[in-house]
């Protein structure tokens, strides 16, 4: 599917994977309307590549309805949705102080897991009611993000692991359900990447989970994930996959 004058939705879009992918889909020649959980951080963004910024909490249904309303009503209906929303947490099922911790991961998971999928029904139903925009019937891409965690989380991550692995699960079921409208669904799951969730991570922490990268033995860079959207949205074979993006690393217990 082409991404030149298209109306791309981008989730999480004022750092890190989304803004980049923001940024790259606007380059393309997309319409790109950022949206995050901060209205000025989102407007900042859509203001520095020509686009339209709204705030909404991923979690909030009428929210996110009340954005995809006004885009198809201004603009025509988003074509290409990537979702990048999400929150990195790290709690063990039984801390040291032995208090429960059932609270986080709800709310891991709500995010994670439950804003993920708030976002990708309510683009499904929007590109299911617009036309067909090429010769296979395509109607839309949507591009969720999980995290290599869902296969090799590590230790304090079971909230954060069973969300990613949520995501990734669902791809493929999405997928063949939303193939008779022309709707494809791909999940990308990065390693260890630049953006603000992993710049809190101790020294120590990054530089092991970094000894254990084959190649190249770096920090992803956040335009590398916005690459792989960009050919995902423009190879239409690529539908109900989860694809790893981690330079060959699996990570390590803890």
């Amino acid at each position: 599917m082409k991404i030149e004058g298209e109306v791309a939705l981008v989730t999480g879009a004022a750092s890190g994977l989304g803004e980049a992918t923001a940024k790259r889909l606007a380059a393309r020649g997309a319409t790109v309307v950022a949206v995050d959980l901060s209205a000025e951080a989102a407007e900042k963004t859509a203001a520095a590549i020509g686009g339209v910024g709204y705030g909404a909490d991923v979690c909030d249904a009428t929210a996110i309805e009340t954005v995809f309303t006004a885009v198809t009503g201004a603009f025509g209906a988003p074509r290409i949705v990537v979702s990048c929303a999400g929150i990195g947490t790290a709690t063990r099922i039984l801390p040291r102080d032995g208090s429960l911790t059932i609270d986080t991961f709800e709310r891991t998971v709500r995010v994670n897991l439950v804003g993920t999928y708030t976002v990708m029904n309510i683009a499904a139903r929007a590109m299911a009611a617009a036309e067909p925009i090429d010769e296979d019937g395509a109607r839309g891409v949507i591009v969720n993000t999980a995290s290599v965690a869902y296969e090799d989380g590590q230790i304090g991550q079971a909230a954060y692991s069973a969300a990613k692995g949520g995501v990734a699960s669902m791809t493929l079921p999405a997928a063949r359900e939303l193939a008779r409208f022309g709707i494809r669904v791909m999940t990308i799951a990065p390693g260890l990447f630049e953006t603000r969730m992993s710049a809190g991570l101790p020294d120590d922490v990054r530089a092991e989970i970094l000894a254990s990268v084959p190649f190249p033995s770096r920090m992803g860079l956040p335009d590398e994930y916005a690459r792989l959207v960009e050919q995902i949205v423009e190879n239409p074979m690529l539908n109900g996959s989860v694809i790893r993006l981690d330079a060959a690393a699996r990570m390590p217990p803890k």
